[in-house]
């Protein structure tokens, strides 16, 4: 009989264990951190799960009649950003990959993570100053042209302080994480098959449509996902730039917009006192529930393209 020897097991140095044992300190505190955070906001919450509007005035009935419009409007602001963003940002990606001579592509990717760096309150004051007047005239437009379409009709705001303008200021904070995403996943797209179809006589479009879109599906995927979960998180530039009134409303131009849970919580919380503080704290809950899920979901479809075997 042949017996196999077991190796021994490696002795680490003083300096190794301590950087080890930091390591792991390091990552355990980010999860003692979410559970401390969610215990707290399930605690607070239970008053406001049970309120009515005689205990809390911000309630017009119940606690879901008060939050149903809230979380409506944050999935609707942040769906419409998405919608605007995604595009534009595999735009940028591919140009920055595929298209863009180096230096130009070296540059563009700089301006793209600086736009990460700037404060949301930059953003909102844009929104307020810039964009919504310049939206304004263009709001008449679709309105005349396109009102019969449900999203255009109403009365239009006289300020471009809506739903839309909201979404677009948004799409514009979501573009720098969604764009380095796609395009690192573009970079990492397998060489030998794109000369293989440029070698086929594909020509370049073809090629990244045939080899390096359905490479990046997946990491495609994952830059939407984190980039609506940083859209259904934002507070100070919606808060700034929409004008809420807290309906329910697909209606993209009027002055009637719904609000948001994040920017409900950074207007009231000033003036809320007793069971109102815990009516928004319930409201700060639903928003920690859907943006978790968001970025769950978002981590399981990156893990999966560690399953994509292909040729570099």
């Amino acid at each position: 009989m042949t017996s196999t020897a077991v190796s021994p097991k490696p002795v680490l140095s003083l300096g190794d264990r301590i950087f080890s044992r930091s390591a792991v300190f390091a990552g355990s505190m980010i999860l003692v951190t979410l559970a401390a955070v969610a215990v707290f906001l399930v605690v607070q919450s239970v008053p406001a799960l049970v309120a009515t509007n005689e205990s809390a005035s911000l309630l017009p009935d119940n606690f879901w009649a008060y939050v149903w419009p809230l979380v409506f409007g944050t999935v609707w602001a942040a769906i419409l950003a998405l919608i605007f963003a995604l595009p534009l940002s595999i735009g940028i990606a591919l140009f920055i990959s595929h298209y863009a001579p180096r230096k130009i592509a070296a540059v563009l990717g700089y301006i793209v993570d600086l736009l990460a760096a700037v404060p949301s309150v930059v953003f909102g004051l844009w929104g307020i100053g810039v964009l919504a007047p310049a939206a304004q005239p263009i709001y008449v437009w679709l309105n005349e042209h396109l009102g019969w379409i449900p999203f255009f009709g109403g009365v239009v705001s006289g300020t471009g302080r809506t739903i839309l303008t909201a979404a677009l200021v948004l799409a514009v904070m979501v573009l720098p994480i969604m764009t380095a995403i796609c395009r690192e996943v573009f970079l990492q797209a397998p060489v030998l098959h794109e000369e293989a179809a440029l070698a086929l006589g594909a020509t370049r479009w073809e090629m990244i449509r045939m080899a390096v879109l359905p490479f990046g599906r997946a990491g495609i995927i994952s830059a939407a996902m984190l980039g609506l979960g940083r859209a259904l998180g934002e507070t100070m530039a919606v808060a700034m730039v929409l004008s809420a009134t807290g309906l329910v409303s697909f209606r993209l131009l009027t002055s009637e917009n719904p609000s948001t849970i994040a920017a409900n919580i950074a207007l009231s919380f000033p003036e809320a006192y007793g069971t109102n503080v815990n009516v928004l704290i319930a409201t700060g809950l639903i928003l920690f529930i859907v943006t978790f899920l968001v970025n769950a979901l978002a981590r399981w479809i990156v893990s999966r393209r560690a399953e994509f075997s292909g040729a570099n």
